[in-house]
């Protein structure tokens, strides 16, 4: 059987990430460079012209034209962080390099953290991945199917009626070859058309070709101006489904992942963001050896995200 180029990719071994990130100094200039990839630019003026304050934990910069003084971290994912920038870089590494998803226990241990702070870092790091990746939408031929997270609850409803479960809608687009390109993974209200029809607008191209079973309200993905094709799926298994392949494979890699990393978590709070870690880490599997400096540029460029924001995940998802 031959190899899979993707799976027996070297990517970034730990050895070279901590010879890269070990110190200090070293995650300070990568921060800089993923912040300022020119060179420094007055967040308040736009100058360039700057002096260096070392008054504090981390490097400040003075702008020579307004006197505005900002910090290494000040604006960044890392804001008002006690913690070493080398603590930060190593949960970017393990995160980002983690095949099946990387628990916030599993992180506590790996980082010599307590588990509060591990979580937080976790949900940091998983909003990142999901703003950078809302900047992205699907093109092209693109397979969708209606899925859930969660079960039943001991006691409660089952089926689709289950209290404890999430609707959302797994897309994958495909290039000419039939290749899978990008994933997106987004929790709907509901499966109804209108739904749908929000999804489509803020997640796909429009014009590209969408390809659905048989479910009703995969009908409101015309309403945002794309092409819908029915494969009606009636008894026959995923394997006899050629036309969903890939949206069956993804969707089954999604429950491995689960499964194997994740005890539980709030699927109706939280959900979002574990489903956005999924397609972010699938979105750039090709190149798993920059994957942490592409999550490094991510939490450098949306601002800070406090704990307080964070659980108020209905809104900030």
């Amino acid at each position: 059987m031959a190899m899979n180029r993707v799976q027996f990719q070297p990517g970034l071994s730990l050895p070279a990430f901590l010879e890269l990130f070990g110190v200090e100094r070293q995650c300070e200039a990568a921060l800089e460079k993923a912040r300022w990839p020119e060179g420094f630019r007055c967040p308040r003026c736009g100058h360039a012209e700057h002096y260096v304050l070392h008054v504090g934990a981390h490097k400040t910069f003075q702008c020579q034209t307004c006197r505005t003084q900002t910090s290494l971290i000040a604006g960044t994912l890392f804001q008002s962080t006690h913690l070493a920038l080398t603590i930060w870089f190593l949960a970017i590494y393990l995160i980002s390099e983690a095949k099946t998803g990387l628990s916030a226990l599993a992180l506590k241990r790996q980082l010599g953290v307590s588990y509060p702070t591990a979580w937080l870092i976790q949900q940091k790091l998983m909003q990142s991945m999901a703003e950078r990746d809302a900047q992205y939408t699907l093109g092209g031929h693109v397979q969708v199917d209606d899925a859930y997270l969660g079960g039943e609850l001991a006691g409660g409803k089952a089926g689709r009626g289950s209290e404890n479960k999430v609707p959302f809608v797994a897309a994958v687009s495909l290039n000419a070859e039939g290749h899978p390109v990008y994933a997106k993974m987004v929790p709907v209200p509901g499966f109804t058309r209108k739904a749908i029809a929000d999804w489509a607008g803020a997640t796909l191209s429009p014009g590209c070709q969408v390809i659905s079973d048989g479910l009703a309200c995969f009908a409101g993905v015309t309403d945002a101006g794309c092409e819908h094709q029915v494969v009606i799926v009636g008894g026959r298994k995923p394997k006899d489904l050629p036309e969903f392949n890939w949206v069956n494979t993804i969707l089954g890699n999604l429950k491995t992942s689960f499964g194997g990393a994740y005890h539980a978590f709030d699927f109706a709070k939280y959900g979002a963001r574990y489903l956005a870690e999924f397609a972010y880490r699938f979105n750039r599997r090709f190149h798993l050896d920059t994957l942490p400096m592409r999550l490094l540029a991510a939490a450098a460029s949306i601002g800070p995200r406090s704990e307080r924001w964070l659980r108020r995940a209905e809104e900030a998802c």
